[in-house]
């Protein structure tokens, strides 16, 4: 057996992996002790590998900067040089995240990777600072490592690195199968919505740590909730550590307050098998030459105008049923909305398709254009998105629409290739258009689903997105589109129809957002940047709801930390360049 084939065995083998969920403190070398118990309780269940939370030496808060030199520490120093010796105890590979001393006074948020043997075999410094860590660390000059093991190709991050899509991406697209995340996060988000969306649109495992207990000195817990208006409860580690595989599903969960350590046996050709229902490949599908404007310095692109209204009222709508005779229950579904003042509508994709196979194009084609004129008849004021099929040259395209009663406004042909569409070639322009009352974007499901076009069309200042679609697994809606709008404070209107994979959705973004500035319309709820959700019924109906185009202007989640200037856009090669 070569040494490629023999690489390839023990990585259809079953890997224990396991997260490990604690408090730091101020006291260095307590948080050491600290770390050794939980590596050795983690010990009790043999596994493979041990993710620490971040920031496991000292609690991320510092006087001033010679405080955050002076309890940093040093890669080939007594701190890490115990963790080594814990990790060859367990005989396990360990990530455990501290702050670092660098060149002269200079500190990183950094992520180590530690082999059984004791050996430091990759280090990751965080690229996406948050508040006050902007005042004390450098962020990364360069990538960290994917580094090869016996257990699989291990990549590492960092809290607010995974809050956007830069990171988790760069490194799954350099071949990483098992991300490891440590987190020093209060926020309740972080749980349900940031940590797994990384694995499922990436299609690899992810093992996140996060701490519980107060995350700032205990004597300061008073005196800054007083001065913030944040609730001494959010002032703490909101747990939630999980082990979560490639299609989103979370196959181990900690506590949301306790200390404990959780652990999943995995198998890493799932990371291959990895694909959606239909067969599509979402990493090989991507269009890096579409994603470049992502790797330009954000100071030499135009920050975006925003103009959107204050408050519109959508809505998405789910009918009795599909196929030909669907166009009458759209019609009265649309006209009961304009009436109940939506001033956006979306539908669910092809609702009035009973079938797509190539012989059934032609009709599908002359269908939409009855579909579209019927429509524009009756929404008066209003706008509804939809998808219809066009002829293109000697073919046809998936194409998402907007319209009014005027007729088609907005045309996005799908971006990416999608095996149950594979009829419609991938078109190169992604559209947007200001109106009146809001930046408009409207995108196919199976555009939607990548990252990489939301990011775009936040650069661009698009305030409300706009999803037909028919989702093909769980995480789409559950996860994948609530983060199109997390991460770059976007609302989003999806409609399909109702199924296993879910019902339409509603993202509306709140006023109050910034953390470390006073709240003004809502009481803090330990939320970092999930929207507000309204969720359809598993039933026909209409769902409606009030959006907020005017918030979308506010992507400054704390203090120096923008969520779409911020991305570190000079790492940002694997989404960019082709490969």
């Amino acid at each position: 057996m070569g040494m490629e084939d023999q690489g390839d065995a023990l990585r259809s083998q079953t890997v224990r992996v396991a997260a490990a969920q604690f408090a730091v403190g101020v006291d260095v070398a307590a948080n050491l002790r600290t770390c050794l118990h939980w590596l050795r309780e983690a010990g009790r269940c043999k596994p493979d590998l041990v993710v620490l939370p971040e920031f496991a030496n000292h609690a991320s808060w510092y006087d001033d900067a010679a405080h955050c030199h002076r309890v940093a520490v040093d890669i080939d120093g007594e701190f890490v040089a115990a963790i080594a010796g814990a990790a060859r105890d367990i005989q396990a590979y360990v990530v455990v995240n501290c702050t670092v001393r660098r060149e002269g006074t200079t500190c990183t948020g950094t992520s180590l990777l530690i082999a059984p043997t004791g050996e430091v075999l990759g280090s990751n410094d965080k690229q996406v600072l948050i508040g006050h860590e902007n005042d004390f660390l450098q962020r990364a000059p360069q990538p960290g490592p994917i580094v090869d093991t016996p257990i699989g190709r291990l990549g590492m991050y960092a809290c607010m690195d995974g809050v956007v899509a830069e990171t988790p991406r760069c490194l799954a697209l350099r071949g990483a199968q098992i991300l490891c995340n440590s987190l020093n996060s209060f926020a309740t988000d972080e749980g349900s919505l940031h940590i797994p969306v990384r694995a499922a649109e990436n299609r690899v495992f992810v093992v996140a740590a996060n701490k519980v207990g107060a995350l700032i000195p205990e004597a300061l817990l008073e005196p800054v909730s007083a001065q913030t208006g944040i609730p001494v409860r959010f002032l703490s580690g909101a747990g939630d550590s999980q082990i979560v595989a490639p299609d989103g599903t979370v196959l181990a969960m900690a506590s949301a307050d306790r200390a404990e350590v959780i652990w999943a046996d995995i198998d890493l050709a799932e990371v291959a098998r990895a694909q959606r229902p239909d067969g599509t490949d979402v990493i090989a599908a991507r269009r890096p030459a579409l994603y470049k404007d992502l790797g330009v310095d954000p100071a030499t692109q135009p920050e975006p105008v925003f103009s959107g209204a204050a408050r519109l009222e959508v809505a998405a709508l789910q009918l009795p049923g599909t196929g030909v005779g669907a166009l009458e229950a759209a019609i009265t579904a649309v006209s009961e909305a304009v009436n109940a003042g939506a001033r956006y509508l979306v539908l669910p994709e092809l609702f009035f398709v009973s079938q797509l196979s190539a012989s059934a194009l032609a009709t599908a084609a002359a269908q939409s254009a009855g579909v579209v004129e019927a429509l524009a008849a009756v929404c008066g004021e209003s706008r509804v998105a939809l998808n219809i099929v066009e002829p293109v040259g000697d073919g046809y395209a998936l194409v998402a629409v907007l319209l009014d009663r005027s007729g088609l406004l907005l045309r996005q042909p799908l971006l990416h290739r999608s095996e149950r569409y594979g009829w419609s070639p991938a078109q190169d322009e992604l559209q947007s258009l200001q109106l009146d009352d809001a930046h408009v974007a409207v995108l196919s499901g199976d555009d939607a689903i990548y990252p990489e076009l939301s990011r775009l069309l936040a650069m661009r200042g698009v305030d409300l997105l706009l999803v037909p679609c028919a989702p093909l697994e769980a995480w789409e809606l559950r996860t994948g589109l609530v983060e199109r709008a997390a991460e770059n404070r976007m609302n989003l209107v999806a409609a399909c129809q109702p199924g296993p994979q879910g019902s339409s959705l509603i993202c509306s973004l709140q006023k109050d957002f910034t953390v470390m500035t006073p709240w003004a319309e809502r009481p803090f709820d330990g939320l970092l940047s999930q929207p507000i959700l309204t969720r359809a019924a598993a039933c026909p109906g209409r769902t409606q709801a009030t959006v907020y185009p005017a918030n979308a202007a506010n992507k400054v989640v704390s203090l120096g930390t923008d969520l779409v200037r911020g991305r570190a856009w000079w790492l940002l090669d694997p989404i960019t360049a082709a490969h």
